[in-house]
């Protein structure tokens, strides 16, 4: 936020209540909403070994917001149910049975034309160095994104990766290293490097097990003390707000969200009221659970689904598990989706439960070494590869002086 209104006071629209925030998730990313929303991801933040570095990406998503590129943007986005992304592909016209699903789950694809991002590199670069940032820096960010996207290292969620939304072919570094060229050098240029470091101590890094996570078809979420199954073989995902699993052939998908804070009953007679749908949900106890399970039919432009809808209750909060598929594909799927609803069981593995995610220390050198060697130290547990990106070099056997500070896992 203090990087962020600096940066935005000396921009064309500094009356603006501009707003910078962090956003809890693995991906590399950054995007600006109209009214001067900027957001950063911790995938991003990790990444980025400066305040020059953090100062760059803010200065081009307030480029966006100034130049008005986000109003352009939204007004021709595509809004999409996260929860019903892949059913969408399966079923044209899925989304508008969307409210007896994910209900509400909404991603915006943030992508701006290659002019809008010309400008937002040009504006921003302006902005970053009238505050007195190394725009050196801004190179340096481009280089690592490349780098993180190479390695494979973007994450699984469902943000799309700053170098996806935010073009970064050559063109824009060669524009740049040109623009460097012609400043002819800077009076005591702000970087800042120790400064951003110290406060990524403690940073989580990578996909965060708290939240949930996978092992083989298994769902485990440590924090909502929940498990179930999905079938073998389907592609899964981790939404933040939605699971979801899709068959191989894409005829089929389970998905389990949050439903509305009521007893299954009462959840299911509301799914049920929806004019487009209609079946049978029965009360009944899964693994001990109070739960409401039944098939159901719902009507849509082009033609039936069918498929099986559960409401669970556990630990004060009622969770909806929802398998639907076509009429050719139900034989197949619906028991499937039946020993996935009955899978769902409170989690009280003790390992699962006390389960932690990885974090960055911020390391003081006790003395000269390269990455090789810290690798190899009780002090990281990060393999050198993954030390290298963090800490935005390629040099792994160049020895450090003793004092730097350092990033490990």
């Amino acid at each position: 936020q203090a990087v962020g209104a600096r940066l935005a006071a000396g921009s064309e629209r500094p009356a603006l209540p501009w707003s910078f925030k962090g956003v809890d998730d693995p991906t590399p990313n950054a995007f600006a909403l109209p009214g001067g929303y900027i957001y950063v991801t911790r995938g991003l933040l990790a990444l980025m070994n400066s305040e020059a570095e953090l100062a760059a990406v803010l200065g081009h998503e307030i480029a966006h917001v100034t130049a008005r590129h986000s109003v352009q943007m939204l007004s021709r986005a595509h809004l999409a149910e996260a929860g019903l992304s892949l059913g969408v592909r399966l079923f044209p016209n899925l989304e508008r049975v969307a409210q007896f699903t994910a209900g509400g789950l909404q991603l915006i694809f943030l992508k701006h034309g290659r002019d809008a991002e010309r400008q937002a590199d040009e504006l921003g670069f302006r902005y970053t160095l009238e505050q007195g940032y190394d725009v050196r820096e801004m190179k340096d960010v481009f280089v690592q994104l490349q780098r993180a996207s190479a390695g494979g290292r973007s994450g699984t969620s469902a943000l799309p990766g700053w170098l996806a939304t935010h073009p970064s072919e050559p063109e824009r570094i060669r524009a740049v290293e040109q623009r460097i060229a012609r400043l002819q050098g800077q009076r005591d240029p702000r970087v800042a490097r120790e400064e951003y470091l110290a406060k990524l101590d403690g940073l989580v890094v990578g996909e965060n097990p708290r939240h949930g996570f996978f092992r083989g078809a298994t769902f485990l979420h440590p924090d909502l003390a929940f498990r179930f199954d999905v079938p073998q073989g389907w592609r899964t995902e981790n939404l933040t707000s939605a699971v979801i699993a899709t068959s191989e052939r894409q005829d089929g998908q389970f998905q389990l969200t949050l439903a509305p804070d009521l007893a299954p009953e009462a959840a299911a007679a509301a799914f049920l009221q929806q004019s487009n749908v209609r079946g049978r949900l029965e009360p009944a106890s899964i693994n001990g659970l109070p739960a409401a399970i039944g098939r159901f039919e719902a009507q849509t432009p082009d033609g039936p689904l069918l498929g099986v809808a559960a409401f669970v209750r556990h630990r004060d909060t009622t969770y909806q598990l929802v398998g639907l598929t076509g009429p050719e594909a139900v034989q197949t799927h619906a028991p499937a989706f039946e020993r996935a609803i009955g899978s769902f069981a409170p989690l009280d593995d003790p390992r699962v439960l006390a389960v932690q995610p990885a974090r960055l220390e911020i390391l003081r050198l006790p003395r000269a070494m390269s990455l090789q060697e810290l690798a190899r130290t009780p002090e990281s547990r990060a393999p050198v590869a993954r030390l290298a990106l963090l800490n935005g070099t390629i040099q792994t056997s160049a020895r450090l002086p003793a004092g730097t500070l350092v990033k490990t896992v």
